[in-house]
């Protein structure tokens, strides 16, 4: 079992006699087998949250239970947990094989030909077998990563704890190793906390994501339920890439005002407005972004400043004001810079954010299809 409840979880630094709270109040409830990623930007505390888990650091409050056994003050070594490094964390003088047993040769009573028969059992199932009586500086950053997964999983933990892994690796790489590590968690089903402040990474490969920011939770929640229903206009603007357009407008009755345009909105989003919201803002997704050539119903008159064409899709860049906003375009459209379109944004695929707290109102409609990468144009 792995189930791991995080209680009002809070951890606060001195610094210069003045507390930094990097962790406030955390709650998060995590399955036996889940696959958990911890997203957000630098300094947001999910690193400092992933090792007061491993016992790395002490909690200043709240209490972290692990199958409903409180571990808060545990030693990291009672806490069945295997740690992950960002920077491998590998011994340079040792061989791999001496590198992978390690950890069971200082925890366990296991004899030195058990430990050297789940050595090479953990080396087979990471397809690392050559590399057994090789030194890490002999090795490629990905064979590395995969040592330093092999120590991990021959402790056979009830949790797995990852702190960026994979950001050393160069980006197809990453993604080879993405993959890998998904297909372990899956097949072995243990409990996998891994901190990331790479979304791409927090979207393809966690049952769920929780995005911090300054310590606090701001939306747990499968990927793509993040993605298209945030709780908030951070969320939003931090989840997706390219990131969200925000347009700030004023409501007024059935028209959103905006410096450059009005929009009008149907009765059933007007009443989903509140007369305390007055101050809101629009957020619309480059791929939900239509070009037309007609002016039509809510349609904005702009100019193309750049193209960025990348295969699959091309990104159009526009001014609305004194504000650039991004179109995500079919990549066989072909547009050009200082071309004079119209841009229009579905109101099925707008969301609005109160402009003081940036809690959602409404969010976009997700129809029969949840495919959100064609545009119509």
């Amino acid at each position: 079992m792995g189930r791991l409840q995080l209680n009002d979880l809070t951890k606060v630094f001195e610094s210069d006699g003045s507390d930094i709270v990097a962790v406030n109040e955390l709650n998060l409830d995590i399955e036996d087998g889940e696959f958990l990623v911890l997203v957000g930007p630098s300094g947001c505390g999910k690193s400092t949250t992933l090792r007061c888990i491993a016992g790395l650091e002490q909690a200043s409050s709240g209490r972290i239970l692990l199958d409903d056994r409180d571990i808060t003050y545990a030693k990291p070594k009672e806490r069945e947990m295997a740690m992950v490094f960002q920077n491998y964390a590998l011994y340079p003088h040792m061989s791999v094989r001496k590198n992978i047993g390690y950890g069971l040769k200082i925890t366990s009573d296991l004899s030195k030909e058990e430990i050297d028969e789940r050595v090479e059992e953990t080396a087979e199932l990471l397809e690392i077998e050559e590399l057994l009586e090789k030194e890490p500086g002999d090795l490629s950053g990905g064979q590395q990563q995969r040592v330093a997964l092999g120590r991990a999983i021959i402790r056979e933990p009830e949790v797995f704890l990852m702190d960026e892994p994979l950001s050393n690796l160069d980006a197809k790489l990453r993604t080879t190793m993405r993959t890998e590590i998904q297909q372990l968690q899956q097949d072995m089903d243990i409990t996998t906390i891994y901190v990331t402040h790479d979304q791409t990474e927090a979207m393809t490969m966690g049952d769920r994501i929780a995005i911090l920011d300054q310590g606090k939770l701001q939306q747990i929640g499968e990927p793509l339920e993040c993605y298209h229903r945030p709780t908030n206009r951070f969320v939003a603007g931090f989840i997706g890439s390219p990131s969200m357009n925000f347009l700030s407008v004023q409501q007024s009755g059935q028209l959103l005002e905006h410096d450059e345009f009005s929009y009008r909105i149907s009765e059933e989003t007007r009443d989903a407005l509140t007369e305390s919201s007055r101050d809101l803002t629009l957020g619309i997704r480059p791929e939900h972004i239509r070009l037309t050539e007609g002016d039509t119903q809510n349609a904005v008159s702009t100019t193309i400043e750049v193209v960025e064409p990348m295969g699959e899709v091309t990104y159009a860049y526009f001014d609305i004001g004194d504000q650039t906003y991004t179109a995500s375009i079919e990549g066989e459209r072909r547009i050009q810079a200082d071309e004079d379109v119209h841009v229009v944004f579905p109101e099925e695929k707008i969301h609005i954010f109160d402009g003081r707290t940036g809690e959602a109102i409404k969010n976009s409609e997700l129809g029969d299809a949840t495919d959100t990468t064609a545009v119509q144009v």
